[in-house]
Formats: structure tokens, sequence, C-alpha cells
């Protein structure tokens, strides 16, 4: 910033906040996707009968990230500045990512499953 106040050749984008509803609907959708996550894991990790397999642990390690990834989400969807479009996008992402994990996790477990029936 110079002297006067004025920022030195870098744009200043003005805030942009969210429309009504959108910050309580994606911490919904997260609690949510959080909730499945745990009560998943806790089954598949403490309750499936059967031996641990090599896909099992897999499927067990990206189902774990993916809760990781759905608490960094709910973390920054709770903060005062994700009100801002940018941030908001930011923690789509996130949970866009862990989504991802989570069904790549939940495909590799099932895989797991079926042949465990199949033996």
């Amino acid at each position: 910033m110079s002297e006067r106040g004025e920022p030195d050749g870098r744009s200043v984008r003005a805030r942009v906040p969210l429309p009504a509803g959108y910050r309580p609907a994606v911490v919904t959708a997260i609690t949510v996707l959080l909730g499945f996550s745990l009560l998943f894991l806790r089954y598949w990790n403490f309750e499936l009968p059967g031996a641990w397999s090599a896909s099992s642990i897999i499927a067990s390690v990206l189902l774990t990230l993916a809760i990781v990834l759905e608490m960094v989400a709910l973390w920054r969807s709770l903060q005062v500045k994700d009100d801002d479009e940018v941030e908001y996008a930011k923690t789509l992402r996130w949970l866009f990512c862990a989504t991802i994990l989570l069904l790549i996790g939940l495909l590799i477990s099932a895989i797991a499953y079926n042949h465990f029936l199949n033996m």
C-alpha cells in the first residue's frame, strides 16, 4: 500500500457474499456425508467378519482420508471468511475431493467384500 492507503498496482477484489441459505446447506451436506462415512468406517473396520486383505486396507485408508477431507471442509465452512464466494468455492472443492475419495473407497470395499464372499 502507498502512503495514502492506495493499493500498489494490485487489484482489490470486492467481497461477494453468498446468497442466503448456501452456507447452512453445505454445512448440512458435509455433516450428513461425514456421519455416513464415520458409520460405514466403523462397520467396515470393527463389525464386518472376515480377514483383512490388501484391498480392504486400501479401502479403509481411502475412507479415512475422505473423513479427514470432510472434516477440513466442515471446518472451512464454519469460518466467517467462507461467506465470500471465492472461499466458498475452495470449500466446495475440498468437499468434492472428499466425496470422490469416499466413492472410490466404497467401490473398493464393495469389491473386497464381494471377493471375500466368493472365497
